[in-house]
């Protein structure tokens, strides 16, 4: 059985590569995650001495592993599906259902995300925004402007997945 034709497929390619890319590079950020909730942890209960900015920070990490995260499982198929119905359904009728969902409710969402997202991050970095929460004032800008990245990373995973459904509405197969 033939694949996808090659522009089609070349699109699925480049798309998808960037949600792996982004997950590849995102998920080291692990690392100094849990090398700051172990630092806080053996400062706190061996010497008595907690740290400022452990807290922050690893929230920060957290928030920046999560948002960046998304594209990729959208890619993987694995955000949040009620699949009774769909899964009794032919490629084509997915696909088409893919598609319209994907224009209907999407789209919409993901243009809401990311507009709202850019001013939401937009004024945070022009006021130079900080956590209020902890004495170390941690620079929260920093971490509001990953809210437009990773919407703009879902909406091109978004777009990967809606020609994918195309692709299954008139092939009648997935590529």
């Amino acid at each position: 059985m033939e694949g996808p034709p090659k522009a089609p497929a070349r699109a699925f390619r480049v798309l998808d590569g960037i949600s792996v890319w982004t997950a590849r590079f995102s998920s080291w950020l692990i690392l100094p995650l849990m090398l700051a909730l172990v630092y806080e942890v053996v400062s706190r209960k061996f010497f008595y001495r907690p740290t400022i900015w452990a807290s922050d920070v690893s929230y920060m990490l957290y928030g920046t592993l999560f948002m960046l995260g998304a594209a990729y499982t959208l890619h993987r198929g694995a955000h949040v599906r009620t699949d009774f119905f769909y899964r009794l359904w032919s490629p084509r009728i997915q696909g088409m259902v893919d598609a319209l969902l994907y224009l209907l409710l999407f789209f919409p969402g993901i243009a809401l995300f990311l507009w709202s997202g850019w001013g939401f991050a937009w004024d945070s970095w022009v006021q130079g925004e900080r956590a209020i929460t902890s004495s170390w004032r941690a620079p929260i800008y920093l971490l509001k402007m990953v809210i437009p990245i990773a919407a703009g990373l879902l909406l091109l995973q978004g777009i990967s997945e809606f020609l994918k459904s195309l692709y299954a509405a008139v092939r009648g197969r997935w590529p």
